[in-house]
């Protein structure tokens, strides 16, 4: 049975006991040797395939072999066996914090894998790299490895359901460091106390600011959430040696919710599993079709349909040949001030922006897709599609508009009516309206069409096809499938690598390292 843990500040002087605290409560969660439900093992299964295919379709991009070329410079740790680093040949390997962040950003790069949002945004699939790095490593065998993942969803996603960081500008990697480090002590079996340290730390380490997703969005997007899987590792590692993290760090008087978020007086009811339950939490995010952010996943289906019905909508004209005055998106608060025209970004309608800033921009997604009735993770943002006149002149015409209907929709606990999209509202010159709403996307668990292992399974074909060899990719898709039967030499294995030449193509930049 679900317990909510009632989290608030506590001074110093009321010396909060360890076992009242939301870092210990993770701990032990973390700890707890209950088994792993079949659907969940199913889910986590898709999710290293998705995981798989978001990175492939990456490896060739400059902020990932950036990123890889860091971890290769890096020597295996003389206490193990060291990890596998996406693209590369299965025994080049590093040290686990440095392949936590070379795959964490190959993951993250196109902002195509799965997402679960409430009070606070997450990638909970940014929990994957960092765990499975430490599983081969240590030698870990497929069913500590799937217990690991389990854990690392199951506290992140319960933390997102609680506690909003972004309404104080704080990044939502905040919430992963806890939950990697959490998933890292699950996939060791480490008592309680360690796995509390470990929590603390990187809690601690991770707290930073959202202008990373703000603005002129840069490549660090890609590498905030690496950062804190990198940063879990560490963590796990020191606490493991005995060390000491800041305490009572959730609760503190000049901890995180004291000074980052809502403040002394600031109260929270965090829902987590209680002793003996089953950590199902995987089951309630959800995957992404397109290479967007979330929130533009049902807007993009909407803008397909429409595209279809009205096929004058193509050259911005209604079903008369009247021009387009005006498409407003109504829509919820995080999606209006998030990725919409309430974010008050100029960048959001700047042709010639980065990837990262357009795949933040609603106004910019609908029109494409709009227009081509399609969506496509690389041509769909190059320059030169970007900057197309007829684009730009439709583009300037999308604006989004808070409604609070759907805003109270997206925060919904009842799945039946949650909703991440809205009604778009066409206004022509001669005063007529064309109106259509969508509540989620088509690939939602409650969508048009949901996915299922063989949407994952050909999502990691069309991606991995430029990139990998025919018998890679059986290989790799074999191994997934296997997941909790793998023994620890297969583990190591759990990589994909890249067809000859692919990589000696990318960007191979030098630093410091």
């Amino acid at each position: 049975m679900t317990v909510t843990h009632h989290l608030r500040v506590h001074r110093s002087d009321e010396d909060l006991a360890r076992e009242g605290q939301l870092a210990w409560r993770i701990a032990e969660i973390a700890a707890d040797p209950v088994d792993v439900d079949a659907d969940v093992v199913d889910m986590i299964i898709n999710r290293v395939i998705d995981n798989a295919s978001v990175a492939a379709a990456s490896l060739t991009r400059a902020p990932v072999s950036a990123a890889r070329q860091q971890a290769l410079d890096h020597a295996v740790s003389i206490s193990g066996k060291g990890s596998t680093v996406f693209g590369c040949a299965i025994e080049r390997r590093t040290s686990p914090e440095w392949a936590a962040w070379a795959n964490g950003v190959a993951v993250r790069e196109l902002d195509y894998h799965d997402t679960f949002l409430a009070a606070e945004y997450s990638h909970p699939g940014d929990n994957i790299p960092p765990i499975v790095a430490v599983a081969q490593h240590v030698g870990a065998d497929g069913r500590a490895l799937v217990r690991g993942i389990a854990t690392g969803y199951e506290i992140q996603i319960d933390l997102v359901r609680a506690i909003s960081l972004h309404k104080h500008k704080i990044d939502h990697v905040a919430h992963l460091g806890p939950s990697a480090a959490a998933g890292i002590g699950t996939l060791l079996g480490l008592d309680v106390e360690t796995i509390y340290q470990a929590v603390g730390q990187a809690l601690h380490t991770t707290t930073a600011t959202r202008q990373s997703r703000k603005g002129e969005i840069s490549t660090w997007k890609a590498h905030a959430p690496a950062f804190a899987g990198k940063m879990a590792v560490e963590a796990v590692d020191r606490a493991m040696r005995g060390e000491t993290s800041p305490s009572p760090i959730y609760e503190g008087e000049d901890g995180v919710i004291a000074w980052l978020l809502d403040g002394p007086d600031a109260s929270y009811e965090v829902p987590l599993p209680g002793p003996g339950e089953a950590k199902r939490g995987i089951l309630d995010s959800y995957t992404k079709q397109h290479s967007a952010e979330y929130q533009a996943q049902a807007w993009i289906d909407l803008a397909r349909k429409l595209h279809n019905e009205y096929p004058g909508l193509r050259q911005a004209q209604g079903p008369e040949g009247q021009d387009i005055e005006s498409i407003v998106l109504h829509t919820s608060h995080h999606t209006h001030y998030v990725i919409g025209s309430g974010a008050g970004d100029p960048q959001k309608y700047d042709p010639t922006a980065s990837r990262e800033t357009l795949d933040h921009s609603i106004p910019y997604i609908f029109t494409v897709a709009l227009q081509d009735g399609a969506w496509h993770h690389v041509d769909s943002y190059a320059p030169e599609r970007a900057g197309r006149e007829d684009t730009v002149a439709l583009w300037r015409k999308v604006t989004t508009a808070e409604d609070e209907e759907w805003t109270r929709r997206y925060h919904s606990e009842d799945p039946n009516e949650k909703a991440f999209g809205g009604r778009v509202v066409i206004r022509f010159t001669d005063g007529t309206e064309i109106a259509d709403e969508i509540a989620v996307a088509d690939a939602h668990p409650l969508g048009a069409r949901p996915f299922a292992r063989e949407d994952y399974i050909r999502k990691f074909r069309i991606l991995a096809e430029p990139v990998l060899a025919p018998d890679e990719i059986e290989r790799f898709l074999d191994l997934a499938q296997r997941l909790p039967e793998l023994t620890a030499g297969e583990v190591q294995q759990l990589t994909i690598v890249a067809e000859h030449g692919v990589l000696a193509g990318a960007p191979a930049p030098k630093g410091l390292f």
